[in-house]
């Protein structure tokens, strides 16, 4: 079990970063095959990118819902995504050539994904009482004290910074 941190914490990451949102909906729940195989297919691209922190992701994590599930992932940027997505010699071409080729065509199972590009600065988070999670597994998971305390505050600690600095020039 996931150690819990007691207390109030935040995640704070330097420079941009990316969320990406990946899943599955099972569109015919009797076509286990189909579904199973494209859920077996994100482990062994999960296996490669641990193995491999310069090809940039930062953290995975799955969820589930009705008739699906996905994995929140947190990217060094846009480039790193895109540049895995495409690699030959990387996993997920070939998994996504034998979706195309066994199960695109036949809406037995639906895949999706979101890409968001995060700003420095232009993210807040609090974990109160929880183990790391989100983006405090991917970034520095700090306590929330002083001018940490609100959501405000949080949001803008980059902005006031950058403020500051544009003062000083």
């Amino acid at each position: 079990m996931a150690q819990i941190c007691p207390g109030r914490f935040t995640a704070q990451i330097d420079g941009p970063f990316v969320v990406f949102l990946i899943g599955m909906r099972v569109n015919r729940l009797f076509a286990l095959r189909s579904w199973m195989q494209v859920a077996a297919a994100m482990q062994p691209m999960l296996v490669e990118l641990k193995r491999n922190p310069e090809l940039g992701l930062l953290h995975a994590e799955p969820f589930f819902y009705w008739r699906g599930g996905g994995l929140l992932q947190y990217w060094r940027s846009f480039e790193h995504l895109h540049a895995y997505a495409n690699a030959r010699d990387a996993a997920h071409l070939p998994a996504w050539a034998e979706f195309n080729r066994r199960i695109g065509g036949n809406g037995s199972v639906g895949i999706w994904h979101e890409t968001y590009q995060v700003a420095s600065g232009s993210y807040e988070s609090i974990y109160a009482n929880m183990p790391r999670f989100g983006l405090a597994s991917a970034a520095r998971h700090l306590g929330v004290t002083g001018r940490l305390d609100s959501a405000r505050s949080r949001i803008n600690r980059a902005q006031d910074s950058e403020s500051s600095t544009d003062r000083k020039m």
